[in-house]
């Protein structure tokens, strides 16, 4: 299977993502070294959509954006290129089905860690403050990003709920949108580009960094039996 890939740049260190399937992504101190794990990454996400797993994969770079963030710690600005153009009314929903999809198994891993409050990596800052070190504060950070991706494509929406539910309320201010499918160019906060494709690629993204630190932890803490891998890891 091709991968046609985007590959996201600050000197060396690198993200790479997986233009047909949203959210699939490795990352790596050198390119290379970001292309040598994105096939475990695929093969990841395609057991959690349900979807066969070739024999092998073929990474094909398509498109570079060089930036100055920290894309060590997962700092992303970039807009591909296949997110721009209208969308299809099949497409939207095959992806928003994966958003919801991601949004109800996230909560799923959250509710199944025996303590929420319970952290096992020291205290470390990122460009966005301290790193989450417990499942409630990954499950907090994860869930607030909603009013933030969505509001930089002029839907107003909220934290409120839980990750599903406030996501749900998301897509029906979207929907009410007459022409939301056109899929317009946004100049959102910080300098960055928006589009309806990235921000669907987006929380599927976000939530499988926090998803697999989380499983990652409880693991770790309480051992492999107490998790459900739910995102295939």
């Amino acid at each position: 299977m091709k991968l046609q890939c985007v590959w996201e740049h600050n000197g060396s260190d690198s993200l790479l993502y997986a233009v047909d399937l949203p959210g699939a992504y490795s990352r790596g101190e050198s390119r290379e070294t970001a292309v040598a794990k994105l096939p475990a990454d695929a093969a990841s996400y395609l057991r959690w959509a349900g979807r066969p797993v070739p024999e092998g994969f073929e990474v094909e770079i398509v498109q570079e954006a060089a930036c100055e963030l920290q894309v060590c710690d997962a700092d992303s600005d970039v807009l591909f290129e296949a997110e721009r153009g209208e969308l299809t009314k099949p497409e939207y929903e095959k992806l928003k089905t994966l958003v919801l999809k991601s949004a109800a198994d996230f909560l799923d891993l959250y509710e199944s860690v025996p303590d929420k409050n319970r952290g096992a990596a020291p205290a470390r800052e990122t460009f966005y403050g301290a790193v989450p070190r417990t499942a409630e504060e990954m499950y907090i950070h994860t869930k607030n990003v909603n009013s933030y991706y969505f509001g930089e494509i002029g839907v107003e929406a909220d934290n409120e709920g839980n990750i599903l539910s406030c996501r749900c309320r998301g897509f029906e201010t979207l929907e009410a949108k007459p022409d939301f499918l056109k899929n317009p160019v946004f100049a959102g906060s910080y300098g960055e580009y928006w589009t309806l494709r990235k921000v669907l690629r987006r929380f599927i993204w976000h939530d499988r960094i926090h998803a697999k630190a989380m499983y990652r932890m409880v693991k770790k803490l309480f051992g492999a039996a107490t998790v459900p891998n739910i995102f295939c890891f």
